[in-house]
């Protein structure tokens, strides 16, 4: 028979060639039809009896859009989420990010009116970044950013943001597929041991794989678009999500958000804007940090297991003949805070401290510099640091998110003790000793430091290097060979 061919494939020729895997295994399960081609609508229903269906045809779409003329071939799921759909391809991973761009874009307006920022708006979070970058040279050792300060919209957020997720996305769409190729697997194995039907489960895994990204797509969209209605600044959450240093604000989520404070808002957008601008600083001149944030969090993504018997409560493999992008969302929401297991690795708990005890650092060092700096000049300053570490005590922006995405439980208690810290190392040893500790991950405080800020901090006596002893030695042996006598 004519094996199944790609346009622009080959055909082979002749009987001596090696039969083709799937040829051979088509001829096994009888699926050759007229002229020797492969019956396809026979390979379909063949499919559904292995799946449990009880006749009918795949609908539309489902297997189409495949690598065998007339076939779909997997991965199809042609026009549910997660599917590329003719003639698009992802930019990367498991997911197709256009899409997801605009089904966040979608929900995040769904929330509420999203003006794009006024020239008013740009103007004055470009006077409150020069405002504060003034009082920020006083304290602070790091440079200004370059980049021109922006206010942005949700959607602009959205936009700005959405590609840094690729990495941490990618590892839990591959644990939802193999969680879902598990229960196949399982319901395959009651099959009688003859059944030849076993040979295709292999092919299923790509639309196992689309189906997972399909249903975490939508909770992925989800949880990010209810973030872009939450954060203040580009990276309010810790993280350096934005492509380079910039200084952003939304002007109508500080309004949202700080609106009812009984303080002016033009105080709130300066605060926030002394928090984001010192962020910034920091992401810039350590190069190390924001990736090394963010390698944290997709370390303890690939060690993320799926809890297989929350899938298996929602996920019926006997209904995909029926699959529908409906049904696709109702599965993805009964999987919300579900999807999964409660337990951590090993390898996830040390992770998970060395995350909280960075991010800790990280943001301990921006409450110390904006203390010192609004406290010089903002008669508030007090009651607006008091509004923020009762934000921050609810229950940030970044903890939900990353509780709903990866399964991390994101608790920084620690961020008054590494503010301590770095107001010990700021009191005891000065700002440029503070700030020279971040040329390198080695020179940082550790989580047991922030037990002990003033031990940390206090200077110790300058302990002689190895290179200065060598050099004394050597000079010494030199002294005593010229006080030798001559002859």
């Amino acid at each position: 028979m004519t094996p199944p061919t790609t346009p622009g494939s080959p055909t082979p020729g002749g009987d001596d060639q090696p039969k083709d895997p799937f040829e051979a295994l088509f001829e096994q399960l009888g699926l050759t039809g007229a002229g020797g081609q492969v019956d396809f609508n026979e390979l379909a229903a063949r499919l559904q009896q292995m799946l449990g269906a009880q006749g009918g045809e795949f609908p539309g779409g489902l297997l189409a859009g495949g690598p065998f003329p007339g076939f779909g071939g997997f991965p199809g799921l042609s026009g549910m989420p997660g599917s590329t759909g003719a003639g698009e391809q992802p930019e990367g991973g498991s997911l197709n990010w256009t899409q997801v761009r605009q089904l966040t874009r979608q929900l995040s307006a769904q929330a509420g009116p999203d003006p794009t920022p006024t020239l008013h708006d740009q103007s004055a979070v470009q006077s409150a970044v020069r405002l504060a970058d003034l009082w920020l040279d006083e304290v602070c050792e790091f440079p200004q950013v370059a980049s021109t300060p922006q206010a942005w919209s949700r959607a602009e957020w959205i936009e700005s943001t959405v590609a840094s997720w690729k990495p941490i996305v990618d590892p839990i769409i591959g644990s939802l597929a193999d969680a879902m190729m598990g229960l196949l697997t399982q319901q395959q194995a009651e099959l009688p041991a003859d059944d030849p039907m076993a040979g295709l489960t292999q092919m299923l895994a790509p639309m196992m794989k689309q189906m997972a990204a399909g249903m975490y797509q939508l909770q992925f969209a989800q949880a990010l678009a209810s973030l872009s209605g939450k954060v203040v600044s580009g990276a309010e959450i810790g993280f350096q999500l934005l492509a380079e240093p910039r200084v952003t604000i939304l002007p109508k989520n500080v309004q949202d958000q700080f609106g009812e404070l009984e303080l002016p808002l033009d105080d709130v957008r300066l605060y926030l804007t002394l928090r984001e601008s010192a962020r910034q600083r920091l992401f810039a001149h350590v190069g190390w940090l924001g990736p090394q944030l963010l390698a944290y969090v997709e370390h303890y993504a690939r060690e993320t297991r799926i809890d297989q018997a929350a899938v298996e409560s929602v996920f019926d493999f006997d209904e995909m003949e029926q699959m529908t992008p409906q049904r696709m969302q109702e599965l993805s929401e009964q999987l919300q805070g579900k999807l999964f297991e409660p337990s951590r690795t090993p390898e996830q708990v040390e992770v998970l401290g060395r995350l909280e005890t960075l991010l800790a650092l990280t943001e301990g060092w921006v409450d110390e510099l904006v203390a010192k700096a609004a406290g010089r000049y903002m008669p508030n300053h007090a009651a607006l640091a008091e509004s923020w570490r009762r934000r921050r005590g609810a229950g940030g922006p970044a903890e939900e998110v990353f509780a709903s995405l990866v399964g991390l439980e994101l608790r920084p208690r620690r961020m008054r003790d590494a503010a301590n810290l770095w107001a010990a190392v700021t009191e005891l040893r000065g700002q440029h000793e503070r700030d020279r500790l971040w040329s390198h991950p080695d020179l940082l405080p550790t989580a047991a430091a922030l037990d002990d800020p003033m031990g940390f901090a206090t200077p110790e006596a300058e302990a002689p290097a190895e290179g200065d002893e060598m050099d004394r030695a050597l000079a010494q042996l030199l002294a005593e060979e010229s006080d030798k006598p001559e002859g």
